[in-house]
C-alpha cells in the first residue's frame, strides 16, 4: 500500500478521505403505496419503477397526500426494489412534477456535507455491490431501509474534487447515452430500410422491374440436418456444427460446403435464420437453405429473417418447423440477381455501422466502469 493511502471499512483510499455512511448524507424517503383504485385520469403523475426507466404511461391522482412524496425534476430516487442492471438503484428524475409510489426512496441529500451529483456516482457504484451480493438467480433486486442506511462509501474531502469526478464521471454517462441513442436511431433506420427493399415499397437506383409474388420451393432447396449424438463430436476439429439450441460444437465431418441460409427447425432457437459461409455440419435441429443460380443467398437470408418463421411452428410432440410447409410460403422477389445483391449490400451495411457502434458502446461502458473504480476510491485524483 502507498504511503499516502490507508485501508478502510469502505477499502482502500487515499489517507485525506472519508469514510461515511448513508444515513450521514441524506433521510431516505419512501413512497406511497397507490391503489389501483385510486388511480385517475388527471392529476398529478404517480411515479412508479416503469417510468424511472423511460415510460410515458402514467396513472394520476387528484386526492390529498403527504408533501413529502412530492418530486420536482431533478430529484435524486433510488429503486430499492427493481430489476438488475435497469430499474434498481439510483435515479435523476428529469419528468414533470409527480408523486412518489412505493419500492422507490426520495433522497434528499444533504448537500453541506456531500455533492449530489458525486453522490449519485457513489451510490451507482453501491447499487453493483448490492447486486452482485443479492441472493439467488431472480432478475428482481431488493435492499431494506436500515441496510442501506448503514452501507459505507469512500468520498474526497472537499466539494470541489467531489464535483471534478461527478463532472467527469457525467461526461463518461452523456457520451455512453449519445451512443445508445444514436445506435436505436440506427436500428429503427435499419428496420424502415428492409421493410422497404424487402418488399419493393422502395427501388434502389438503376432498377426497374416488376416484382414477383412466388413461392420459396422455387428460390432455394431446404433440407433438414442429420442426427448426432455427443459421441460424433470432436470439440477440436475445425467444422462447426449447428443445431437448433446455438451451440456450436465441433466435428470430424462436414456434410454441406459454401454460402447458405440456416434456420433453427427446433429448440430454443426454432425460426432464427442465420447466414453461413464455408463448410459446415447441420445436425437435425437445422435446416439448411440453399440458394437456387438466379437467387443471392444473402438477400434472401435477410427475407427470411424477416419473415419471423418462428410463428410457422408446427404444434406436436416436439414443436418445430416444416420443411415442405416453409417452401410453400410466399415471398416478393426482385426481378433480377443484381437487385437482390444490392439490397443485401445496403443492409449490410448499415449492420456494420451498427456493429461498430455496438463496440463502441461496449468500450465506453467498459470504460465508465473502470472511472468509477479508479475515481471514486481515489487512485486517481483529479485536484
Amino acid at each position: 500500500m502507498r504511503a499516502e493511502y490507508r485501508k478502510t471499512d469502505a477499502g482502500v483510499i487515499p489517507k485525506d478521505w472519508q469514510v461515511l455512511k448513508i444515513n450521514d448524507v441524506c433521510k431516505l424517503i419512501n413512497g406511497r403505496g397507490f391503489k389501483p383504485h385510486e388511480w385517475e385520469a388527471s392529476g398529478l403523475p404517480i411515479i412508479r419503477i416503469q417510468n424511472l426507466n423511460g415510460s410515458e404511461d402514467f396513472n394520476f391522482y387528484t386526492g390529498a397526500y403527504d408533501k413529502k412524496i412530492e418530486i420536482e425534476p431533478g430529484q435524486l430516487l433510488f429503486a430499492w426494489s427493481g430489476s438488475r442492471g435497469t430499474s434498481f438503484g439510483p435515479h435523476i428524475w428529469n419528468g414533470p412534477l409527480g408523486l412518489l409510489n412505493y419500492h422507490t426512496w426520495k433522497v434528499v441529500v444533504q448537500e453541506e456535507r456531500i455533492s449530489q451529483s458525486y453522490f449519485r456516482h457513489a451510490l451507482k457504484r453501491l447499487t453493483t455491490f448490492i447486486e452482485e451480493r443479492a441472493h439467488g438467480a431472480s432478475a428482481l433486486v431488493h435492499v431494506q431501509k436500515w441496510e442501506m442506511e448503514g452501507f459505507k462509501f469512500p468520498a474526497p474531502p472537499t466539494v470541489l474534487e467531489q464535483e471534478a469526478i461527478a463532472g467527469a464521471l457525467s461526461d463518461a454517462d452523456a457520451l455512453i447515452e449519445s451512443l445508445e441513442q444514436l445506435l436505436t436511431k440506427k436500428r429503427q433506420i435499419k428496420r424502415g430500410a428492409m421493410q422497404e427493399l424487402l418488399t419493393g415499397k422502395r427501388r434502389l437506383p438503376g432498377f426497374k422491374g416488376k416484382w414477383i409474388t412466388t413461392d420459396l420451393a422455387r428460390v432455394c432447396s431446404m433440407k433438414s440436418g442429420q442426427s448426432i449424438t455427443n459421441a460424433d463430436i470432436n470439440w477440436y476439429s475445425e467444422f462447426p456444427c449447428y443445431g437448433g439450441n446455438g451451440l456450436r460444437g465441433y466435428t470430424q465431418t462436414f456434410t454441406h460446403n459454401g454460402q447458405f441460409s440456416l434456420i433453427g427447425r427446433q429448440g430454443a432457437l426454432c425460426g432464427n435464420v442465420s447466414f453461413v459461409e464455408g463448410r459446415l455440419f447441420a445436425s437435425e435441429h437445422a435446416i439448411v437453405v440453399t440458394a437456387l443460380p438466379h437467387v443471392a443467398i444473402k438477400w434472401l437470408t435477410l427475407v427470411l429473417w424477416k419473415m419471423n418463421l418462428n410463428k410457422y411452428s408446427e404444434s406436436s410432440a416436439q414443436p418445430g418447423l416444416s420443411v415442405s410447409k416453409l417452401l410453400s410460403l410466399e415471398i416478393n422477389c426482385p426481378p433480377g440477381r443484381d437487385e437482390q445483391t444490392a439490397i443485401a449490400s445496403v443492409l449490410s451495411d448499415m449492420d456494420a455501422e451498427i456493429a461498430a457502434l455496438e463496440e463502441k458502446l461496449t468500450k465506453a461502458k467498459a470504460l465508465k466502469q473502470g472511472m468509477m473504480q479508479e475515481l471514486l476510491t481515489g487512485r486517481i485524483r483529479l485536484v
